[in-house]
């Protein structure tokens, strides 16, 4: 198995967790990405955002090779985790799924417990010696989710008779018990209502401190919120990325402009 190399093992792009050079994806015939280039920062949160269909979503997923998973699909150009090649023949999807986590748009707990779910990957990825190992893993990741003092009591209950704040909670406390160093959330708060969208949101900036967080929502308020960087994409193109303040205080094209002031979209 050909491992990721550790971030401290890269000295002069220490700033720089993912870059994307001349990366294009294809559906059959279609052509979803055209030409992305973009360096996505380390201990930051970069949002992508844009109309529907676009391509943010078909992006964010070539970044743990999701669209590995759909026959039809092709992707060309370069992805790099660290300065690695994440779709060199070496690299095994599967553990490079443990190192870049993801949280999808509808809370999906399988259908465990509460330690179940959070214990899965680390169990399958052998990352704890013993069952006390495993037990501070998952009291950690809990910990880390911002969802431990509402479960610590039950952890034997399942996952599904959870709150929709709360269970996409413990999707990012099960994301994050397998020691990622990139964190990929597709639309993570479009099925939850203010309140636990809040709490979410203020997660997001927690985790930043420790993770590259990349986040596609259709919430340009949202982008605003949790964001230090944001990339608009429309048509496929990513028109224009620069640091959040600028997109939307300042935007250099003419397309950005108006998505966000709700001309296109």
């Amino acid at each position: 198995m050909y491992d990721m190399p550790r971030k401290d093992t890269i000295v002069d792009q220490q700033d720089i967790k993912i870059t994307a050079k001349g990366v294009q994806v294809y559906y059959g015939d279609t052509h979803a990405i055209k030409d992305v280039n973009v360096d996505i920062d380390d201990k930051t949160v970069t949002a992508l955002i844009g109309p529907s269909g676009c391509g943010k979503s078909t992006f964010l997923r070539c970044l743990n090779r999701m669209n590995d998973t759909i026959d039809i699909c092709r992707v060309v150009g370069d992805i790099a985790i660290d300065g690695q090649d994440i779709y060199d023949p070496r690299v095994d999807p599967v553990q490079l799924r443990a190192k870049v986590g993801m949280v999808f748009q509808k809370p999906n707990p399988f259908p465990k417990s509460i330690y179940d779910n959070v214990a899965y990957g680390p169990r399958i990825h052998g990352l704890a010696k013993n069952k006390a190992d495993l037990d501070d893993i998952v009291e950690n990741a809990l910990r880390r989710g911002a969802i431990w003092e509402e479960v610590k009591d039950r952890l034997d209950a399942s996952g599904t008779g959870l709150s929709g704040g709360q269970q996409q909670r413990l999707c990012i406390a099960r994301a994050i018990a397998t020691q990622p160093e990139v964190l990929l959330m597709d639309e993570p708060c479009s099925a939850l209502d203010p309140i636990a969208t809040a709490q979410v949101e203020e997660l997001i900036d927690e985790l930043r401190r420790d993770y590259s967080v990349v986040i596609v929502t259709h919430s340009m308020q949202q982008a605003a919120r949790v964001s230090q960087k944001t990339a608009f994409f429309h048509l496929g193109n990513l028109v224009e990325y620069n640091a959040t303040g600028e997109i939307f205080t300042n935007p250099q094209d003419s397309r950005t402009e108006s998505y966000i002031t709700g001309r296109i979209g």
